[in-house]
């Protein structure tokens, strides 16, 4: 059964967004610092290079990746669809398509906090998150090297007996909803923040702040970052300050697509240890094997460790 990724009709609207957004920040609410020309040209570029790339790999992906770990854990026995473990492969009922949007909403937090937390990876998710900016251009605003891995995340769901073009339209959807996060003009939705990953939560995964870094990593729902330890609400005292420690400083979408590759391979020549070599590129963001840098957990026991010296020298004295 073919379905139309739901991604086709949510590019126009993309950009009429940020039209949008961008002429009500300039016009009616006099933000001029919302929106960069330079940045959101960048934003654009690199929006558009990941379009055109991703129609090819996502292509190459569900032919080569999808369809064939589907065809592969799925044989036809005697005119059905049936998954090696013996049960008959999942059709198209109704609630087949809320299970499929779930499990694809749970792999998407996992691969999105393994970008997080993964060296290699975040090089090329920090594309994403490389703009001072918090905009609907910011959401465009993609690396292209995820497109290479992240089926590989996802392929478990085609293994167990979901058709690959039934996972094609929830990742759509998936993407859908990322897109319309990036916004700072929606504030916090009362009983939709329960349980829906929402504006003010996507601001505090943007913020480079370090009460907020590597909190909500979730796509539609926010109850994998609950149950998993990572969900973080928004404190409205505290000024968000958007981007990442490391910046590219450069609007050249070839450095801020590569910089944080160039990054790693000068850290992997401050040790000759393999085994530092190896946790520069797979370790967490910001490890290092003389502490010269830190990871965000060792910043966090860093300043709760001085906190505790200091109320407890408050106390002795």
């Amino acid at each position: 059964m073919d379905f139309t990724n739901p991604l086709v009709y949510g590019v126009p609207c993309f950009l009429g967004f940020i039209a949008l957004e961008l002429t009500y920040s300039k016009v009616f609410d006099d933000n001029k610092e919302l929106y960069s020309k330079k940045d959101l040209i960048s934003s654009l570029s690199l929006g558009v290079g990941s379009a055109v790339l991703a129609a090819l790999i996502k292509t190459v992906s569900v032919l080569l990746v999808f369809n064939f770990a589907y065809d592969l854990f799925n044989p036809i026995v005697d005119g059905v669809r049936t998954n090696i473990m013996g049960w008959e492969s999942f059709g198209y009922a109704w609630y087949i398509w809320a299970i499929c949007m779930l499990l694809d909403d749970y792999t998407y937090y996992w691969f999105h906090r393994q970008n997080h937390m993964v060296r290699f990876l975040w090089a090329a998710h920090i594309v994403h998150h490389s703009s001072d900016n918090f905009n609907f251009g910011t959401a465009v605003r993609n690396g292209w090297f995820t497109l290479f891995y992240k089926p590989f995340f996802y392929v478990w769901i085609v293994i167990i007996g979901f058709p690959p073009e039934m996972l094609m339209v929830c990742l759509g959807f998936e993407s859908l909803w990322q897109f319309q996060l990036h916004t700072q003009y929606i504030k916090k939705l009362g009983f939709f923040d329960k349980f829906l990953n929402t504006h003010t939560m996507h601001q505090v995964h943007h913020a480079r702040n370090l009460e907020y870094m590597d909190k909500n990593h979730g796509g539609i729902l926010n109850i994998f970052d609950r149950i998993f330890g990572t969900w973080k609400e928004l404190d409205e005292s505290i000024a968000i300050e958007y981007g990442v420690t490391s910046p590219p400083n450069s609007y050249n979408i070839y450095v801020i697509l590569t910089h944080e590759y160039k990054n790693i391979w000068a850290d992997t020549k401050k040790s000759k240890n393999w085994y530092h070599k190896f946790m520069y590129i797979f370790g967490p963001p910001g490890w290092s094997h003389d502490g010269s840098t830190l990871t965000v957990k060792q910043m966090r026991a860093q300043i709760a460790k001085n906190e505790a010296e200091t109320k407890l020298k408050t106390v002795v004295s």
